[in-house]
């Protein structure tokens, strides 16, 4: 048996900090349709989505340094024990784990910075109370006026996981470029599956 270890917010977008838009829904619709076709030598554990078990949902766009301030690395760290302890049971042969560009927890190589001194916090709060229009507007003005730029880093469970599991492969889902995730997906879903 091998297996797939996924974000969850890939496979069913609701769990997306804003709420999903077209990219989200694309995304988890073509990732369905290729985990369909997988067969019974793969297992799929989308594990819970770290930010949506801190703080709720909808929640404001923040930064893996917010999420740390905010306690985030425990709440990984039990996640992580979740997956190992997956991991230790079943025994895959073959173990691929799929996070997502730019996430400040779940990205793999690339993660969102920002100066947590200067972040709104009360902004999480002011999430539950917008529409969906309103909160898509909100976060493009958050992410503009706190100056969130890409970094070359693992997200803050990523980074927890690949010191944990340095055997596994590991892939970034980039929904700006979906059909490119997907032919790497593929690609590595079908090589040396035992």
């Amino acid at each position: 048996m091998s297996l797939l270890v996924i974000a969850p917010c890939l496979l069913s977008p609701f769990y997306v900090y804003r709420g999903p838009k077209e990219k989200e829904y694309k995304t988890a619709r073509r990732l369905r349709k290729l985990i369909g076709g997988l067969g019974e030598k793969w297992q799929v554990l989308a594990y819970p989505c770290p930010e949506y078990a801190l703080i709720g949902w909808p929640r404001a766009p923040a930064s893996r340094e917010v999420y740390e301030r905010l306690g985030m690395r425990e709440r990984a760290k039990a996640i992580a024990d979740f997956i190992g302890r997956i991991l230790a049971e079943e025994k895959p042969e073959k173990v691929v784990f799929v996070g997502v560009k730019g996430s400040p927890t779940c990205g793999v190589f690339h993660t969102s910075s920002s100066d947590p001194r200067e972040y709104p916090y009360h902004a999480m709060q002011e999430f539950f109370y917008l529409s969906k229009d309103e909160r898509v507007k909100r976060s493009k003005e958050l992410v503009r006026e706190q100056g969130f730029k890409l970094k070359p880093l693992p997200g803050i469970l990523f980074e927890i996981l690949m010191a944990r599991f340095p055997e596994g492969v590991y892939l970034e889902f980039d929904k700006e470029d979906i059909e490119g995730s997907l032919v790497r997906l593929e690609r590595e879903l079908n090589s040396g599956v035992p």
